[in-house]
């Protein structure tokens, strides 16, 4: 019978950076109160906007639920890689939401929440915790 060894989890993982900025066809009008090229960053949590710039929070709730997952590393066939824009919510603008990866950021566990990790067995990969 072999013996395994615990050893300290990694404790690093990585959340892409994002763009998301409103793109138009020429010509049509933007509902929303944004212009053309309008945007926001996401770095890990934080929303930056620019200097002067507001975002409409009815824009901003049609791509919330997707920005988490956008961060994520995933495999290069799932439509999450692969499609990157979102339509404006109200249905009479032909404006749309373009998220754009644009850096990957390395993060501590220990420094985003206070859970500890579970040690791990030596060429295991850390499993989900049981609720």
């Amino acid at each position: 019978m072999s013996s395994l060894r615990s050893s300290p989890p990694v404790d690093t993982f990585q959340l892409y950076d994002l763009r998301v900025e409103v793109i138009c066809p020429p010509g049509e009008r933007i509902l929303c109160g944004a212009k053309e090229g309008d945007h926001f960053i996401l770095e890990g949590e934080m929303l930056h906007l620019p200097p002067g710039q507001a975002f409409s929070i009815y824009s901003l709730s049609a791509v919330m639920p997707l920005l988490a997952a956008k961060q994520r590393v995933t495999h290069p066939n799932d439509w999450m890689s692969t499609d990157a824009e979102v339509a404006c919510p109200d249905p009479n603008c032909k404006s749309r939401l373009r998220i754009s990866r644009t850096g990957l950021r390395t993060f501590s566990h220990a420094e985003v929440t206070i859970i500890p990790l579970a040690p791990q067995e030596y060429g295991q990969a850390s499993a989900p915790a049981a609720a």
